[in-house]
């Protein structure tokens, strides 16, 4: 197989994997809210599995290219909530857990298919259909951990500032949330600076190989979950 149709495959299988990652996330958001008190999300239309509703065009693109990304937050109410800020917590905690669960659905299901279509390589010398469900549900496994170790790091607007800043006393979260929007841009642009011009000069980029490396550690360690059950 050429390059250029790896390459083709590659995306082909990328996308429907990263809609599935995004949509998974941000319902299980919106669905924890509401079972925590709050229906804004529901009032809205986003406890839903259409992924158009939950799409973000640029932090698409960067999950498809980069592997970690963002959609479009599920929009919840903290007030709704008899504990506010554990509401939050638990809400925002939500979102990475589900795609760890949803990987590690992926890394069985791919361990599954390896063990009866052993015969069948992975990374696409050919066009086999056995191989190419098995790439599918690696990249599948593997973007839905990125993900979830992406929104793990405790900066706004990300998954992991919603929990940390849970555990503040009052007057420090307030403080803090005033310089979201400025530590928002902040962080964004350190992403485009480390991919275009650290990862230029250092020959790696630093968030990526962060991620890579704690992801390829969860993985790892799944493998070796999955390595316990008797038929595999």
């Amino acid at each position: 197989m050429s390059d250029f149709v790896f390459e083709l495959f590659n995306y082909l299988l990328t996308v429907p994997a990263v809609l599935l990652a995004l949509t998974f996330h941000e319902l299980c958001h919106g669905l924890v809210a509401y079972w925590l008190g709050d229906d804004t999300a529901k009032r809205m239309g986003r406890l839903t599995l259409n992924p158009i509703r939950h799409l973000d065009p640029i932090g698409f693109i960067c999950m498809v290219f980069f592997h970690f990304g963002w959609a479009k937050p599920v929009p919840i109410n903290a007030r709704n909530f008899k504990k506010p800020k554990t509401g939050m917590a638990v809400s925002a905690l939500a979102g990475p857990v589900s795609n760890i669960l949803l990987g590690f659905v992926f890394l069985l299901a791919f361990s599954v298919s390896v063990r009866f279509n052993s015969a069948a390589p992975v990374l696409l010398p050919g066009a086999e259909v056995a191989n190419i469900v098995n790439y599918f549900l690696f990249i599948s496994a593997q973007i839905n951990i990125v993900f979830a170790v992406f929104n793990f790091i405790p900066v706004p607007p990300l998954d992991g500032s919603r929990i940390l800043f849970s555990f503040l006393p009052p007057k420090q979260y307030f403080a803090v949330m005033k310089y979201e929007r400025k530590i928002m841009l902040g962080f964004f642009l350190f992403i485009i600076v480390d991919n275009y011009v650290i990862d230029r000069v250092l020959g790696f980029s630093i968030l990526g190989t962060a991620l890579g490396t704690a992801s390829l550690h969860i993985i790892n360690g799944m493998f070796r979950l999955i390595g316990f059950i008797p038929f595999l």
